[in-house]
């Protein structure tokens, strides 16, 4: 067994980020600006995002953070983010989800402009991934290729099996596990909750990608010896420690660890990962609008 350490390749890329910003500013060039916007006071949401204006830092990017109350209505969020798509100097930015109840997601996804949707969610930065045309891809996805690449995992005539159908993750991976390319060119099933018979499916995979956020659910008797496994969930789990909790996986990872050849751990996988992509879509949104 091998870790995949998301930490170690997330600092390698901030550093390689970290250059291509200092060569820009050395060129007179503005540093990159990536703005979130928070609504409401969710703990988990305000720990993600404060995270990754410390990204925003270590690499040299600017950084806004706007806080909305939990009160917001849906015409004020469109409001400000029709202000973040025109504002002149700024390159990217992220609508931190989940949203309170009284705001429709999807209309506030679909109203970002595309040319700054540095997470990927919207439609159209969907369809030209589902096409494989340029463009952003959802972080967390483009993190677990990312490794792949770089680990020299093999992928090609590989059987990947994803656990979970979010659009965010599982969906999405599927996409970039079958397409035409380094990572990819795998033959891919998709498997969620009303998949029957569940562990046939990940006894055959060469590679296992769950995204599914119930802990310690995949069990060595799930999987085949020498498996590549891929562990995007990630739960607070309540204990006697502490911080009155611990961060677990979707995979019983002192199960599993002696019959995978390769294994993200949890915390310190693809989370470092997510965080460092999403710099990398910013940074390809600053240099397309420095053109």
């Amino acid at each position: 067994m091998q870790i995949l350490d998301g930490v170690k390749l997330a600092r390698e890329i901030k550093e390689e980020i970290k250059q291509d910003v200092e060569a820009a500013v050395k060129n007179g060039q503005r540093k990159p600006h990536l703005a979130a916007v928070l609504v409401g006071s969710d703990g988990a949401s305000q720990t993600y995002v404060n995270n990754k204006i410390k990204d925003c830092e270590q690499v040299g990017f600017k950084s806004s953070l706007i806080k909305l109350p939990n009160t917001v209505s849906q015409t004020e969020l469109l409001e400000t983010i029709e202000k973040l798509n025109t504002q002149k100097d700024l390159d990217g930015f992220i609508v931190q989800l989940p949203l309170p109840k009284q705001i429709d997601q999807e209309k506030v996804i679909e109203a970002i402009n595309p040319k700054r949707d540095v997470d990927g969610f919207h439609p159209e930065n969907f369809g030209k991934m589902a096409l494989d045309m340029s463009t952003f891809l959802p972080a967390t996805p483009f993190g677990i290729l990312e490794m792949l690449d770089r680990y020299e995992i093999p992928t090609k005539g590989k059987h990947a099996v994803i656990i979970g159908r979010s659009r965010i993750v599982g969906r999405p991976m599927s996409i970039l596990m079958g397409r035409k390319d380094f990572p990819g060119n795998s033959t891919v099933t998709l498997t969620h909750s009303s998949t029957e018979n569940l562990e046939e499916f990940t006894k055959q995979a060469d590679i296992v990608i769950t995204a599914l956020g119930v802990p310690n659910f995949l069990k060595a008797n799930m999987i085949k010896e020498g498996a590549v496994v891929i562990d995007v969930g990630i739960t607070r789990v309540d204990d006697d420690s502490e911080k009155g909790y611990q961060l677990v996986g979707d995979v019983d990872f002192e199960d599993v660890k002696e019959k995978a050849s390769w294994i993200t751990p949890v915390p310190g996988g693809v989370g470092p990962m997510t965080r460092a992509m999403l710099l990398k879509n910013t940074l390809l949104a600053y240099k397309n609008n420095m053109r």
